[in-house]
């Protein structure tokens, strides 16, 4: 009885994780990124905190992720003597090569096309910021009232870091911070309380039998 109990626990438990997995949530936003040695690190500052140097190479991509770790990268070359090459070095004012990606059709919002990725040489101050840097060259820039990048050359239209859900709806959200966090939901029960049941209704049962057994005896 106590295996037959054990084993409905599991199940129980297995269709709950594949529930919870089926209904993660991402957001529909710009992320920002470093070129690093030749690949793209995750920017630990927002644009407007980060002041890159002469010779950077830095991207932003658009797309639906759930967090940093599973968030897309700029696509396609990103090389800043390709980018700049045309962009000769001046005195009084330094040079970053910025790749800006757009997306796919499956990261945007109803109605939208993303355009074709680009990728720009802004000169601008020595102590300029990337935002100032984007300013330069893909105008207009869209933020919300916490500073979150919105859009990028006009894109989209409409929304800022949206919460999509796993069946693609999505519900508005604000946020300071270029990463969107992790989202909880407080709609029903908990994974951890029905797991808690569960085993409380195995244990339950094997009170009963051991009852049953010594009576027997």
């Amino acid at each position: 009885m106590i295996r037959r109990a054990l084993a409905l626990v599991l199940a129980v438990l297995a269709v709950l994780t594949g529930a919870a997995q089926a209904q993660a949530t991402g957001y529909r936003y710009w992320s920002f990124w470093d070129r690093d040695g030749g690949r793209w690190t995750y920017a630990t500052q927002g644009p407007s905190l980060a002041r890159p140097s002469d010779g950077d190479v830095q991207g932003f991509r658009f797309a639906v992720s759930e967090d940093s770790e599973d968030a897309a990268r700029p696509r396609g070359a990103a090389e800043f003597a390709v980018i700049c090459a045309r962009t000769p070095a001046r005195d009084g004012a330094k040079r970053v090569a910025l790749v800006i990606d757009f997306g796919t059709a499956a990261d945007a919002s109803s109605g939208e096309t993303p355009p074709a990725r680009r990728a720009a040489c802004a000169r601008v101050a020595p102590d300029a910021t990337t935002a100032e840097a984007l300013a330069a060259v893909a105008k207009p820039l869209r933020y919300d009232t916490n500073a979150l990048l919105c859009a990028i050359s006009g894109y989209p239209a409409k929304g800022c870091g949206e919460q999509v859900a796993g069946g693609g709806e999505s519900a508005g959200r604000d946020s300071a911070a270029p990463e969107p966090p992790k989202e909880t939901s407080d709609d029903g029960p908990s994974l951890g309380l029905v797991a808690g049941i569960a085993v409380v209704a195995v244990l339950g049962a094997a009170a009963v039998w051991q009852t049953r057994r010594r009576g027997n005896a």
